[in-house]
């Protein structure tokens, strides 16, 4: 079968990408020209060979020079579905830890948000202990809090470009519709999956409407928005970061964990550690003057 090696840079692995793209090609065997997607950003190398032994060469040939690397089949790279986590992924905020920071509670939320997201603790039962950390503050902190939501560099072209290709898109969250919504209407995702807070009198009561959207919540997300389009697995993306999006990286015909925490890195196929979001456009052999910006 013949694989496609991606070599992506980050911002400070493009001085040396175009020397260790010509590199690991000579050290995989590769006669032809690494096929240009981005100049000096990203690249494609065509080969037959199996995936670990090239993605094991092409990393200690690397060695921490702020450069990604992913090896998958050549064909059937671009995909018709792309669905995305919302907080540490479409954004670098998670939101729970910012609606705490006033009342003083962040380093209390944020340690239970790192256990959950490295998969050391459930995930529902930690979302709960964090909001009901927050029980009796006034709604109107919600405002707050969405005004400093900060999107992830790529996030705007990711959404974009998939959609003028015809490509459907979601966003999933483990987190709460109320900060979803208005990312996913500001990047123009067409649906959403979220949390929903309760609020009462003008407070947060500390309660989270059930059901919760857990990582097996966002696996059948994936599965049905495929069905629904007529589409198989194999031909959608997801991108995410915490333990709770494995399932639904792992469904997906290409499940990418974007900075992932430890345990997500130890154990997800691809992973982009250096690259914004473009990395998946790339991923998927878009070049550079396709990307909406």
């Amino acid at each position: 079968m013949e694989m496609v090696l991606t070599l992506i840079a980050g911002l400070y692995g493009r001085s040396r990408l175009p020397d260790l793209a010509f590199t690991i090609a000579g050290a995989l065997g590769i006669d032809g020209e690494p096929i240009w997607l981005a100049p000096e950003e990203a690249c494609d190398l065509v080969l037959d060979a199996a995936p670990e032994q090239v993605e094991h060469t092409a990393r200690a040939l690397i060695d921490g020079a702020g450069i990604d690397v992913l090896v998958q089949p050549a064909t059937g790279r671009r995909k018709r579905l792309l669905v995305a986590d919302l907080e540490a992924t479409i954004i670098e905020n998670e939101m729970l830890e910012e609606l705490a920071e006033p009342i003083g509670l962040r380093p209390q939320v944020a340690a239970i948000t790192r256990r959950a997201m490295n998969g050391e603790i459930d995930f529902a039962a930690a979302l709960e202990a964090r909001v009901a950390l927050l029980r009796g503050m006034e709604a109107r902190r919600l405002e707050d809090a969405a005004a400093r939501i900060r999107l992830t560099s790529g996030a705007r072209a990711l959404v974009a470009t998939m959609r003028r290709g015809g490509a459907a898109t979601a966003l999933v969250s483990g987190g709460f519709a109320v900060f979803a919504d208005p990312v996913a209407a500001e990047l123009g995702f067409d649906r959403v999956i979220a949390n929903r807070l309760e609020l009462e009198q003008g407070r947060i009561t500390g309660i989270v409407h059930a059901p919760i959207v857990t990582g097996e919540t966002k696996r059948e997300a994936l599965l049905a928005l495929a069905a629904e389009l007529g589409l198989a697995p194999a031909e959608t993306i997801a991108v995410g970061d915490g333990a709770n999006d494995l399932p639904m990286l792992a469904a997906a015909g290409i499940g990418i964990a974007f900075r992932p925490k430890p345990r997500v890195a130890e154990v997800a196929r691809w992973r982009l550690d250096h690259a914004d979001l473009t990395g998946l456009l790339y991923a998927q052999g878009y070049r550079k003057g396709e990307i909406v910006e």
